[in-house]
């Protein structure tokens, strides 16, 4: 062949980069696919069948390397990402190197320590810290930090119980295998505070998560959550009357076994259960009744924290402060954070050896990603971006539901954010017809789609996602 056919047979240097790009990405395609069929033979997946591609997601955008679909992620994991994927902060050789290091041995941290983990426990008080909340606990999974929360109140209650008097049973109906006094845990109706051990005797969403396993009838209450899809006076006053109702509810069970009851435990606003929000003043009830009642308060922030609602923790919208707080997702590490009123009790959980205890004592390269996190956050001022952008998509919420009289209920603090349609049968087809245009949401309760983006979220990615949302709005009809 003359060699100027030969040399335009020979594919060119852009050509052969074409070609070997495509070829790289169907290899992808298929290892993606293969992924799917490996886990299929020995796992139960209930998920998006979404295979996450760690390479190409940036920011808000979500890749699935088994279809190539780019989803503005309005997920997190659940609520648990900090900051959007592949922030150029990790892309630091430094860190690199201090991930790569602290992947390679996971260390119990409970037996044994490490100048990381001082460096994480520091940054986290420096940036999240609650004072007076200065015990610390951490624990894998937002479930453990729930379980060692009930724990230390149970430890607590009992001892004061035993110190009064009042440590022994007066039937079976109110004793535990040991009949000890003060282990029940007050808590409220549609909560969800994990699957697992005693969180499956208060959570109470869909029942699939806790029906046929082994539960203690401790005293549950109505939920005075705030009804966004009233007006004015008559939210006010339609929301007081609940705060009344639930609050009897409460008084009565402390007038027929307040012995019993070692704690109170809420979400500051319930999450699965329909992004149920509360007054404040309903908070400080609940302060002032486990004062006066020897019980502590426990909030569950799990959900809520680390700026998603557009403060470090919830409950700092209200003033109120817990007794014991669980903390998880955007953490990145699970625990628990105690106050000042555990030392009431000398010998508490928090104090003596082997109460309150694990094998890793938290995730050691957790830790250290944690806390590339935190510092992340602090120095991009992310909470007040969180509080921002998240008016900002509640506002345009406002605006589509004036538009499309499907939705209802807007509300929202920061960026956690919800909004009912008028049916599950309804909100069912808008979250697939969101899913199919690129958004990734997820349900909460009958009836609701909640937001959970990360911190950094810009305000192109919130608008484009709701551009998409009121062209699904338009496409369902109103």
């Amino acid at each position: 062949m003359p060699s100027a056919l030969a040399e335009a047979a020979r594919p060119s240097a852009s050509s052969r980069t074409s070609q070997s790009k495509s070829n790289s990405e169907n290899h992808k395609d298929t290892a993606a696919a293969s992924a799917l069929q490996k886990l299929e033979r020995h796992i139960l997946m209930d998920g998006f069948k979404i295979v996450f591609d760690l390479e190409r997601s940036r920011g808000s955008y979500m890749y699935d390397a088994a279809t190539g679909h780019r989803l503005i992620d309005f997920y997190g994991f659940f609520g648990s990402v900090p900051v959007g994927f592949n922030h150029p902060h990790f892309d630091r050789p430094e860190v690199k190197e201090e991930l790569l290091r602290a992947a390679k041995t996971k260390i119990a941290n409970s037996d044994v320590y490490s100048e990381q983990y001082a460096e994480f426990v520091e940054t986290f008080t420096r940036v999240a810290g609650l004072p007076p909340l200065e015990r610390y606990l951490f624990i894998e999974g937002g479930a453990l930090a729930i379980e060692n929360c009930l724990k230390a109140a149970m430890d607590w209650k009992v001892r004061k119980n035993m110190a009064g008097g009042r440590g022994h049973a007066r039937n079976a109906a109110h004793s535990v295998a040991g009949g000890e006094r003060g282990t029940e845990i007050l808590h409220f109706r549609s909560a969800f505070h994990g699957r697992s051990g005693y969180t499956m005797s208060l959570t109470n969403t869909d029942p699939r998560k806790v029906e046929l396993f082994a539960k203690f009838n401790w005293p549950r209450v109505s939920t005075p959550f705030i009804n966004f899809a009233l007006e004015g006076e008559a939210r006010e006053q339609d929301v007081i009357a609940r705060e009344k109702k639930s609050e009897e509810e409460i008084r009565k069970f402390i007038a027929e076994r307040g012995v019993d009851i070692a704690a109170i435990i809420i979400e500051p606003i319930q999450g699965e259960g329909g992004d149920n929000h509360f007054r404040g003043e309903w908070l400080q009830t609940l302060r002032r009744i486990c004062d006066e009642n020897e019980m502590l308060l426990i909030f569950d922030e799990v959900q809520t924290g680390l700026g998603t609602t557009g403060k470090v923790w919830a409950s700092q919208h209200f003033g109120v402060k817990p007794d014991l707080m669980a903390f998880g997702k955007k953490v990145q590490v699970c625990g628990v954070m105690a106050g000042p009123r555990l030392d009431e009790v000398e010998d508490n959980a928090f104090r003596l050896p082997s109460r309150l205890n694990s094998t890793w004592g938290g995730n050691f390269t957790d830790m250290v990603r944690s806390k590339h996190y935190l510092r992340i956050i602090e120095e991009e001022n992310l909470v007040e971006n969180a509080r921002v952008i998240g008016e900002r998509i509640v506002a345009a919420l406002r605006e589509i539901s004036s538009e499309h009289l499907m939705i209802s209920a807007v509300r929202g603090r920061g960026l956690f954010i919800a909004f009912d349609l008028p049916n599950p049968e309804t909100r069912d087809k808008l979250w697939k017809g969101l899913y199919e245009a690129g958004v990734l949401v997820l349900k909460s309760g009958e009836r609701a789609i909640r937001f959970r983006p990360a911190l950094d979220i810009t305000a192109e990615a919130a608008d484009e996602a709701m551009a998409v949302l009121r062209e699904q709005c338009g496409k369902l009809g109103s």
